[in-house]
């Protein structure tokens, strides 16, 4: 199973856009022209020799080193179709334990190499883009590490190798009638470190909890040893350094194995689409349910402009319009909001949530329930990434960002990022719209895709991806949000941290970063600037 090497996923599960949807674009956004795309030899051709020798640690060949050289972000995208990766990796390590891993670091501190942690190359924010400099830099892929090392049933704690892809943790699992519960939407291949490393959070969090939840101890290789992390339920034992771990995006050192907490596969899963006359009244019934304690596994509500989009991709015409036309009828207007929510558990777990949530949204004017809609929705909630192929295909760029901030903020901070977006894009045509998931007591996770024409060339392209992406940054850290909720800092996110991690804060990060990492080989520019 090969993973395409410029964009998302396996070959053979690309799909073409809609027709429907291509004529949506067109009304919205004008024609668009696709931007040429080199060949991975090409790419490979350009690149300048490795500085480093042979090895039987890592291997140097080019296209390798291409393949492994980015992430998934729009200037990745628009780096590896240009064939032009710029800085790549000198070699890409692939090691199968932890001896293997204890000699890389091993080779790295005598050779002053920078290593770059590698789980599905998955990141949309640089976590894994080399900078340039004097130093060589080896990437070390977990791939080859991806087993289930033990199952403790009585515990409910699995132990796994760090570079398990989430289908291949889930598949172990559940053949022993278990599950993590972790989903993203890079769940296809996203790693369990990956996760780890960079926080994440996934779409039945609201159930399973997020990866700080669910991650109970593991061991890291750092440039002064292996850290390993007990388990227990809880501790009050000093800080919990399971905390300088989550997050650490490569920083400290390179997850080699991680325990995690599991349960068992609930005996029902079930997902439905709710519809509300404004997004508002969607607001306040998600936050009712949420500080009701209503027992949910998603909720995911979204603005009438991303409710329009979905339904023209998911519905033939002669269904859209018999719903749109039901719309009226149940006085939800012609941009109502649109609810996908999910319940999970025993079959009694399963009606009681269901009767509860359906009950808040009717108070705030929520009509139906649509299981077809969630089914649709549980079917493609992959699918996604996909997608950012076949716009290319028809010359349209696609990018997205996601903060969380409290109830309070959120409404504003809503209009103020999309208005930030709208401004930035000048002339170019832009169609930017948002979502709210992950939701929390204290708030939620907005989420914001946008998409515009290709420009006239990569560079121009990239330009124009430059200014959108600081006006997001700014709106976001300027209207109360976090830089990231769920994606990391990355590179990309660093220059904003400072609005949440005061000098003191960040200077006692760096602390910890040199104390096990004192020649700062460990993904250096990622999260922070060495200070």
């Amino acid at each position: 199973m090969e993973k395409v090497w410029n964009g998302w996923g396996e070959a053979h599960k690309q799909k073409p856009l809609p027709a429907i949807a291509h004529q949506v674009l067109t009304q919205l956004l004008g024609s668009a022209t696709p931007l040429p795309e080199a060949s991975l030899e090409q790419a490979a051709s350009r690149l300048p020799p490795s500085r480093l020798p042979e090895h039987e640690l890592y291997h140097i060949d080019a296209e390798t080193r291409v393949r492994y050289a980015r992430g998934q972000s729009l200037p990745d995208w628009l780096a590896f179709k240009a064939g032009e990766v710029g800085v790549a990796p000198d070699a890409v390590a692939f090691p199968q334990n932890r001896d293997q891993l204890e000699q890389l670091l091993a080779f790295a501190g005598k050779h002053n190499a920078i290593l770059i942690p590698y789980g599905g190359g998955t990141s949309v924010v640089g976590h894994i883009n080399p900078c340039a400099g004097d130093q060589a830099v080896i990437t070390v892929s977990m791939e080859r590490m991806n087993r289930l090392l033990s199952l403790d049933t009585t515990s409910q704690l699995a132990w796994f190798e760090a570079g398990v892809r989430g289908p291949d943790l889930e598949a172990q699992l559940n053949a022993r009638g278990y599950t993590l519960g972790h989903f993203p939407q890079s769940f296809e291949w996203s790693t369990l470190g990956g996760w780890i490393a960079s926080r994440s959070s996934g779409q039945q969090s609201l159930h399973y909890g997020r990866i700080e939840q669910l991650f109970s101890s593991g061991v890291v290789h750092t440039p002064q040893g292996p850290l390993s992390l007990p388990s227990f339920p809880a501790s009050s034992a000093g800080p919990d350094w399971r905390e300088m771990v989550l997050g650490s995006e490569g920083r400290l050192g390179i997850l080699s194995e991680a325990e995690v907490r599991v349960q068992p596969l609930p005996e029902q899963e079930r997902f439905y689409v709710t519809f509300f006359p404004s997004w508002r009244a969607g607001l306040a019934a998600i936050r009712e349910i949420a500080q009701r304690n209503v027992s949910a596994s998603m909720m995911r509500l979204s603005h009438p402009t991303e409710t329009s989009t979905h339904l023209q991709l998911a519905l033939p015409q002669p269904k859209l319009g018999r719903l749109q036309r039901l719309f009226r009828l149940l006085g939800l207007g012609d941009e109502p909001a649109m609810m996908t929510w999910g319940v999970s558990g025993s079959g009694r777990q399963v009606r009681q949530s269901r009767r509860a949530i359906k009950a808040i949204a009717r108070r705030y004017r929520g009509r139906l329930a649509l299981k077809g809609l969630g089914d649709h929705w549980r079917k493609n909630r992959y699918s996604a990434p996909y997608l950012r192929q076949s716009l290319w295909q028809h010359g349209y760029l696609v990018d997205t960002f996601e903060t969380a901030a409290n109830w309070d903020k959120v409404p504003a901070l809503q209009v103020q990022m999309e208005a930030a977006l709208k401004r930035a894009a000048g002339d170019t045509p832009l169609l930017c719209y948002t979502h709210l998931s992950h939701v929390y007591k204290q708030g939620c996770s907005l989420y914001t895709t946008y998409v515009f024409p290709a420009q006239a060339d990569f560079q121009a392209s990239l330009a124009t991806w430059q200014k959108l992406k600081a006006a997001a940054s700014t709106a976001v850290v300027e209207g109360g949000g976090t830089i990231s909720h769920q994606h990391g800092v990355g590179k990309d996110h660093s220059p904003y941290l400072h609005h949440e991690k005061d000098p003191l804060t960040q200077a006692g990060i760096q602390a910890v970063f040199d104390r096990y990492d004192p020649q700062g080989i460990m993904n250096p520019g990622t999260l922070m600037e060495r200070l």
